[in-house]
């Protein structure tokens, strides 16, 4: 069966995609930065699909410690969903930099230097997708509402990543997309999100099932819909 390895995995989007990938027999590389506490997947691990794995994806030493690990095993599908909204900006005059910056790191760099770690892996695999967990509010054609300076360019800076990466991977035989869940009923969407989270997951799941060598370096819904940059 295949293998799978998702980053932000112990709630939300992330968890539900341990949970039904493992479901479905592949094994489940799912990383988190607090496994000990993470109740739910831990009781996910208990049968026997899902391993669990500590990773800070800001932290370097640990995206190293977690390739080391795996030793070159072929990974089927690397699915970069960890991300933070941060805390909301007060809007154009009244940007903190240092949240700025801190949510560069997590949504845009991380991505990058996960899938640089782990490219080998995935190029020694049957179906070679690299997945990045996006959003709308990164498309520069579908900002008509402006505000959020943090989160849409932080958004808009790994959707240029991932253009780069398909290029640059595609010789190694290598798809790498950028997805939009929807706006999820999870801790980040809110209560009032309209989308619940099993729905967006098995959306993503079929648009990457459907993936070929040709979709590489493309922009697509959660429902299969294509979104403009």
């Amino acid at each position: 069966m295949p293998t799978t390895l998702i980053t932000g995995a112990s709630r939300g989007i992330g968890l539900e995609l341990c949970r039904q990938y493992a479901a479905d027999g592949w094994t489940v590389h799912a990383c988190c930065r607090r496994p000990d506490e993470a109740a739910e997947l831990r009781r996910l691990s208990a049968g026997g699909r899902v391993v669990l794995h500590e990773l800070d994806v800001t932290d370097g030493r640990q995206i190293d410690a977690v390739a080391a690990s795996l030793d070159g095993a072929p990974i089927d599908l690397l699915v970069n969903n960890a991300g933070v909204y941060g805390k909301p900006d007060g809007g154009f005059g009244a940007i903190d930099d240092r949240v700025w910056l801190y949510t560069l790191k997590v949504n845009t760099l991380a991505p990058l230097h996960v899938s640089e770690a782990l490219a080998g892996n995935v190029a020694k695999s049957e179906r070679r997708i690299i997945a990045v967990m996006t959003s709308r509010m990164g498309s520069i054609d579908d900002n008509t509402s402006g505000g959020s300076y943090i989160y849409r360019s932080s958004k808009a800076a790994v959707n240029m990543v991932v253009r780069s990466m398909a290029v640059d991977l595609a010789k190694r035989g290598i798809t790498a997309v950028v997805l939009h869940p929807g706006w999820v009923r999870t801790d980040m969407g809110g209560a009032s999100a309209p989308l619940p989270v099993e729905q967006s997951v098995s959306g993503l799941r079929e648009v990457l099932a459907r993936l070929r060598p040709e979709d590489s370096g493309r922009f697509f819904a959660w429902d299969g819909a294509e979104i403009p940059w």
